[in-house]
């Protein structure tokens, strides 16, 4: 894909998301259009509508642990995984130019935004928290309303295009926040040969279930670890209507894509429903951070309403 090349991306929250920031550190300097949606599902509901629009996810947490309901929207849709970005989440207080905490009465932000920051906000007794549906929102609400005396907890993006102050920088009470994100779309054969080729393909991510037995699941992971595949995530979820039994989503990683492609021959006799949800390059961990690097013009000219 060349760089002038537009990819148009459906994120879950408005422009200043920190979806949108995960999406637009992951293409690098690609040309990027956002499709605002409210939802997880409308994401999905959006990319069947539009073939062409890839979608981003939030999937896990390093504080809160994993988005359940995300795996069996990713499943239930039948897209891939075709990659992932770790985002280290920064959080700001923001508010009107001009205002200064003792100002602020009430501060407007996601839940999971409020509990990260609680700490910070023990100091100012006086401020009441109050959870919306987004951060962004949040922002964009104080900014559209001229609201004084209200904050918004949100990334420096959203203040940026919101025109808002930052009075207090970096506020989240754990430093080592991070969200994985997954790049999702349809089932992309040729960017994946070309991975292959570079031999950067070194991540799959897997559902399966198995039979309600003594020991399945211990067989399956010492079958991958013959074969030298390194787990690096599990998550069951129960099979609705089916007792006890549970659908499993695993992540592995591995060097030898000959021997992961083994080490699934392998396994698939002990499994039922077994399919893979993506190969992909596995993200490392960058220093990006809330919308420091992009700018609010690429931003307002990159939106795209469908």
């Amino acid at each position: 894909m060349s760089k002038s090349e537009t990819i148009k991306v459906a994120i879950q929250g408005i422009p200043g998301a920190n979806h949108e920031i995960a999406a637009r550190a992951y293409f690098g300097d690609k040309n990027v259009e956002v499709v605002p949606c409210h939802t997880f599902q409308e994401v999905f509901d959006v990319m069947h509508k539009y073939p062409d629009v890839q979608g981003i996810m939030a999937i896990e947490n390093t504080l809160v642990g994993s988005l359940l309901p995300n795996y069996t929207m990713l499943r239930e849709s039948g897209f891939f995984i075709h990659g992932e970005h770790k985002l280290r989440i920064k959080h700001h207080l923001m508010a009107l130019p001009g205002q200064t905490i003792d100002d602020i009465k009430e501060v407007h932000s996601h839940p999971m935004a409020i509990a990260q920051c609680e700490a910070f906000f023990k100091d100012y007794p006086h401020i009441k928290l109050i959870e919306s549906e987004d951060t962004a929102y949040s922002a964009k609400y104080i900014s559209d309303n001229q609201v004084k005396g209200m904050g918004a907890i949100a990334s420096s993006l959203a203040a940026r295009l919101y025109d808002l102050d930052i009075i207090e920088g970096g506020i989240e009470t754990n430093k080592h926040n991070y969200t994985r994100f997954l790049v999702i779309g349809q089932d992309d054969k040729i960017e994946k040969a070309e991975l292959l080729e570079q031999n950067r393909i070194n991540k799959s991510s897997i559902v399966f279930s198995l039979p309600h037995e003594e020991g399945s699941l211990s067989k399956v992971l010492t079958i991958l670890a013959f074969y030298n595949i390194n787990l690096t995530k599990i998550q069951s979820l129960p099979v609705v209507g089916v007792e006890w039994e549970y659908l499993f989503y695993i992540d592995v990683m591995y060097n030898d894509y000959e021997r992961y492609l083994q080490s699934l021959d392998a396994i698939r006799p002990l499994c039922k429903k077994l399919r893979i949800l993506g190969e992909y390059e596995a993200s490392t961990i960058t220093q990006t951070t809330n919308g420091d690097t992009v700018k609010k013009e690429k931003v307002q000219n990159a939106l795209l309403h469908i």
